[in-house]
């Protein structure tokens, strides 16, 4: 019974896992410029090496370890988007913009479940792997 348990959890972790890679493969099929000609691409840029970095140590990691090692990622940037915020003029009210960006990469997930048609599949929200599926 329990090996039924920790059977079912390693299914959910690689489906999340899957889920991530398939969201991180179409945010990055449209390359950022490699010479960012403003802030805003520099930004894209940014993201998009940061989330390359992510999904690059994920496949080179053992397939059993790959959803412990995104479930840490998360921490690591917090901590670093912490740091930098912590070194900005406190009237530039970083820890809002900090958390306001964590919300919109947190709803881009979502829209890309809906984007990629999954969105007919009314067991999931907010990135929660359905308990079984309609798919198939």
């Amino acid at each position: 019974m329990c090996g039924d348990m920790d059977d079912d959890e390693s299914e959910i972790e690689e489906r999340l896992y899957a889920r991530f890679r398939a969201h991180a493969q179409t945010l990055l099929a449209d390359p950022a410029p490699l010479e960012p000609a403003d802030l805003n691409q520099y930004l894209d840029k940014l993201f998009s090496d940061a989330l390359s970095r992510s999904v690059r140590d994920g496949e080179q990691t053992d397939a059993a370890q790959r959803y412990e090692r995104l479930a840490m990622q998360p921490l690591v940037f917090a901590r670093l988007a912490g740091f930098l915020a912590g070194h900005l003029a406190l009237s530039e009210d970083p820890l809002r913009k900090v958390i306001e960006a964590m919300m919109m990469g947190y709803g881009e997930a979502e829209a890309l479940d809906h984007a990629q048609g999954h969105d007919q599949d009314h067991d999931h929200h907010h990135g929660d792997v359905p308990a079984h599926d309609h798919h198939h």
